[in-house]
């Protein structure tokens, strides 16, 4: 019996509710995954029965990264956190990398993956980095705004098979001072890093965009699937 995928709940603080994107779960389906969605605790001793029973984790969207959880102040253009969804994914993913299990972190979760070892963000592009790429498009998300270029040792050239791509874009903060532990994977076209992982791990790897929303139509997207859940294989 195969392992389940952990994927990060969303939380909606209006409804006060979980839920999820269906996009999430099936990118992972269509590769042959099997994606199940975490409760949302910090309690370390129930978040432990899923690092032994799950073959990865997806760190999925959701709130703005707490600045104080990477030694800033707040600025009045950071949007809404919740602190209890950064505690429990910051558990998860220190497990995960102790225990050589696959992570891929989708937009929050490459913020989440470099503030929670040691590096920094942009609480919000417009106000922090002067750029004329699009960032934050606009619906429909299945289409692709502009280039992101991949250095050599990055896995996502192998991955892909090419040098560059074109990806979709919808985010307002992003990696800024990187983690000592990452490396770069990916670049868009204004310098802003758009992709990290962690050297000597089976598949550590954030990317700023949206392979859940571009799945059913780009065959990057799902290259990035495939490659997450034949790692967890």
């Amino acid at each position: 019996m195969k392992k389940p995928i952990g994927v990060m709940p969303l939380y909606d603080s209006e409804k006060d509710s979980l839920w999820e994107i269906p996009g999430y779960f099936d990118m992972l389906r269509h590769e042959g995954g099997l994606p199940m969605m975490l409760p949302l605790t910090d309690d370390p001793s129930e978040l432990d029965w899923f690092m032994e029973h799950c073959g990865g984790f997806l760190l999925t969207g959701g709130q703005d990264v707490a600045p104080e959880s990477y030694g800033q102040q707040r600025i009045p253009e950071c949007g809404e956190s919740y602190v209890p969804r950064d505690r429990m994914d910051m558990y998860v993913l220190r497990r995960a990398v102790q225990l050589d299990k696959p992570v891929l972190g989708i937009c929050r979760g490459i913020q989440l993956m470099n503030a929670c070892f040691g590096g920094t963000l942009y609480q919000d592009l417009p106000t922090e980095f002067s750029s004329a790429v699009e960032h934050h498009m606009q619906p429909p998300y299945d289409r692709t705004v502009h280039s992101v270029s991949f250095p050599e040792n990055s896995p996502l050239r192998d991955i892909f098979g090419t040098e560059s791509a074109r990806v979709n874009s919808y985010h307002h903060q992003a990696v800024k001072g990187l983690s000592e532990f990452f490396r770069i994977a990916a670049v868009s076209e204004d310098g802003l890093t758009e992709g990290i992982f962690m050297p000597g791990k089976r598949f550590m790897l954030g990317v700023q965009w949206h392979p859940e929303f571009s799945c059913k139509t780009d065959e990057n997207s799902r290259k990035l699937a495939a490659a997450f859940v034949n790692a967890i294989r």
